[in-house]
């Protein structure tokens, strides 16, 4: 059986191989704070520069450093999947690799959970980011408050830390196809969130572009919610009153009125209005359909190509330099 640590740190890594080393030292230092029993899994999800060589130096200086190498590249919420299934703490904190999100804020995030919080979120005082990107995200979490019906604050992203409970109950297989952060909405327990910092990029840019964006937007009201499936029907149905309220008006009008119906440019647009309306429900319904067909050939959330340790083996974790 696999030993269990007190606390895991899971930080997918993407493009960022110059902050891995930085990133290694002060997670050492602000957990060593707190205890030395942990473990810091860094999962690369196919980065494109030498970033998996980093971890491998790195799980080489220190055991406590485990290096997951995914086949290819599935995503970030499919590479912090990966890293919480295979974390072993009976606390696991979630962290970007950018440094952005403050290691030394750790501790506060602990503490916090230590008085009786299952989930524990990092709140950002200030976002440094640029104008465009604070845009796109507050758009991103609006389209998911009607999209879904959860409220989601900007401010509050992946930084957190969550009880091994949570953590089991993330892996069941029912919300496997759905983002790690859409499934903690569905778990209940005790949450609160504290006052983090949140710094400035100083390497490189952000990975997701406005194309992940809107597929990650899309991907988690499909997965959670079936609001779009209601609102194509109240659509039709709307559509179908319409119609009706249409038709008999132009009835009256011939009858009473002695008027003929207008031209065809008006049942030509309205044509070309509902095929395009029918389509876009039947696009709806292949999105729900498509997930469905997912779940049911078992495609994997993602593939593990190699491991810096040995899976579901107990191993000493002290520092080997």
């Amino acid at each position: 059986m696999t030993a269990r640590v007190h606390i895991s740190v899971v930080t997918p890594v993407y493009g960022r191989s110059l902050d891995l080393v930085t990133l290694y030292e002060r997670i050492r230092t602000s957990l060593s704070s707190i205890t030395e029993d942990f473990e810091i899994v860094m999962v690369n999800d196919a980065s494109p520069d030498n970033a998996w060589e980093v971890i491998q130096k790195l799980s080489g200086r220190d055991r406590r450093v485990k290096g997951v190498n995914l086949s290819k590249n599935f995503g970030q919420h499919e590479a912090i999947t990966a890293g919480i299934e295979l974390s072993r703490g009976e606390w696991v904190v979630v962290m970007d690799c950018d440094l952005q999100d403050p290691p030394e804020d750790i501790p506060k995030l602990y503490n916090k959970a230590l008085n009786g919080f299952d989930i524990v979120f990092g709140k950002r005082k200030e976002r440094n980011d640029s104008a465009t990107k604070k845009t796109l995200s507050r758009l991103f979490f609006l389209f998911i408050k009607h999209g879904c019906g959860l409220e989601h604050e900007p401010e509050t992203a992946n930084f957190g830390i969550f009880s091994r409970r949570v953590v089991k109950e993330t892996q069941n297989n029912a919300r496997m196809q759905m983002p790690f952060m859409r499934r903690l909405h569905d778990l209940g327990f005790r949450r609160s969130h504290v006052q983090v910092g949140h710094n400035h990029r100083e390497i490189g840019e952000s990975s997701y572009s406005l194309r992940k964006r809107i597929s990650l937007a899309f991907d988690s009201v499909i997965s959670y919610s079936n609001r779009p499936l209601k609102f194509a029907v109240a659509c039709g149905f709307s559509m179908s009153a319409i119609s009706a309220i249409y038709a008999a008006v132009v009835i009256a009008q011939y009858l009473f009125l002695q008027k003929p119906p207008a031209g065809w440019a008006s049942v030509i647009v309205s044509l070309y209005f509902i095929g395009g309306l029918l389509l876009a429900i039947v696009g709806v319904l292949g999105l729900y359909v498509g997930k469905v067909f997912d779940v049911a050939r078992g495609r994997p959330a993602y593939v593990v190509q190699e491991t810096t340790f040995e899976k579901g083996r107990s191993e000493d974790d002290g520092k080997t330099f």
